[in-house]
């Protein structure tokens, strides 16, 4: 196991931060065959409360439990992890399915469904002046991303002018999609959804505080535009509590925040049940674990929309080429697992 920091290229900022910095664990599960497990944690404290430490030491601990255990009987292992951080509990689950696809000689998106080769994905433009934002939506377009994440949620009438700057600049062929990362209230989630009306927007993400549901609610009953919860979803709990009160139309499934792609499965057949359209996204990751996303996503078809590009603004990723980008669409690595031989 080994903690790597992974600077950014430069800092970014959304609604309730700005980050400078971002640290990893990976983990190496060896077996006494020829093949080695590999897995990625990048917890975030501010939505789920686990801190790299505490990611760092339940890591350990878990590890300590693995030896003389079959790593084939992933379910039973699993089982174990329960009281583990949910970044901890997705490493080890990436690790132990990256095992069962080197075992399997076949990589983890066929084994689980196979629904697709490849998705698009979109890109974030983060918060900063609005000039700067439409010009980087500009750059981005011209490298041939079809689809922009664009943040905001502090100001609602800023940010749907800017949410109708970089539309006229990009033109109607680009999905627009706007995170206000619980920026807004519910009166303000309104002015924004008036302010962006003739703007085409594909999706509004988590535009109000969680753990008030009614508000999401009123907002998503409210919207023409399909408002997804992010924050707002960090267990199977939660996911039952939205699809139960009809709090959202869309849910944001990222591995860091339900525990991996097992439970990222269980998430998502509740979604599928209530009829939520699914997107998987991503905290701030090594392409291992964006890997780990893109496998899911590809294997079950009703994740239809894919926010995996963190990966992009690090430098030293010791998994760099776990995925491949051409033209806006992420592709799995060749080979089986996860397609990464060992860790830089």
């Amino acid at each position: 196991m080994e903690r790597r920091p992974l600077p950014l290229r430069s800092p970014y900022t959304i609604a309730y931060e700005t980050v400078s910095a971002a640290e990893n664990v990976f983990v190496r599960i060896v077996t006494d065959g020829p093949h080695v497990g590999l897995g990625a944690a990048g917890p975030d404290a501010e939505v789920t409360g686990e801190t790299i430490d505490a990611c760092e030491a339940s890591l350990r601990t878990l590890v300590d439990r693995l030896p003389g255990e079959d790593p084939l009987r992933r379910s039973a292992l699993l089982a174990g992890f329960e009281g583990a951080g949910p970044a901890a509990r997705a490493a080890l689950d990436m690790a132990l399915l990256d095992l069962l696809g080197k075992r399997a000689g076949l990589p983890v998106w066929r084994l689980l469904g196979a629904a697709r080769a490849c998705m698009p994905t979109s890109v974030t433009v983060f918060i900063d002046e609005p000039e700067h934002m439409v010009s980087r939506s500009k750059a981005l377009v011209a490298k041939g991303f079809g689809a922009l994440k664009l943040k905001g949620g502090r100001d609602p009438e800023r940010d749907a002018a800017m949410v109708r700057a970089v539309r006229a600049a990009v033109g109607p062929s680009v999905d627009l999609r706007f995170d206000a990362n619980q920026g807004y209230s519910e009166e303000q989630a309104l002015r924004f959804l008036d302010g962006v009306a003739q703007a085409d927007l594909e999706v509004l993400e988590q535009p109000t505080p969680r753990g008030h549901g009614d508000v999401l609610r009123r907002v998503s009953e409210a919207s023409d535009v399909p408002v997804m919860a992010d924050e707002s979803l960090v267990d199977l709990a939660d996911a039952f509590r939205l699809a139960r009160g009809g709090l959202a139309h869309m849910v944001n499934i990222k591995l860091m925040k339900v525990g991996g792609i097992e439970a990222a499965l269980t998430v998502n057949a509740v979604a599928r049940a209530a009829g939520m359209e699914v997107m998987v996204g991503c905290m701030d990751e090594s392409a291992l674990a964006i890997a780990a996303g893109l496998h899911f996503a590809l294997a079950r078809p009703n994740v239809q929309l894919a926010d995996l590009d963190a990966h992009l603004d690090l430098l030293d990723d010791p998994a760099e080429g776990a995925v491949r980008l051409e033209g806006g669409v992420l592709w799995p690595a060749d080979g089986p697992g996860f397609g990464v031989v060992d860790l830089g």
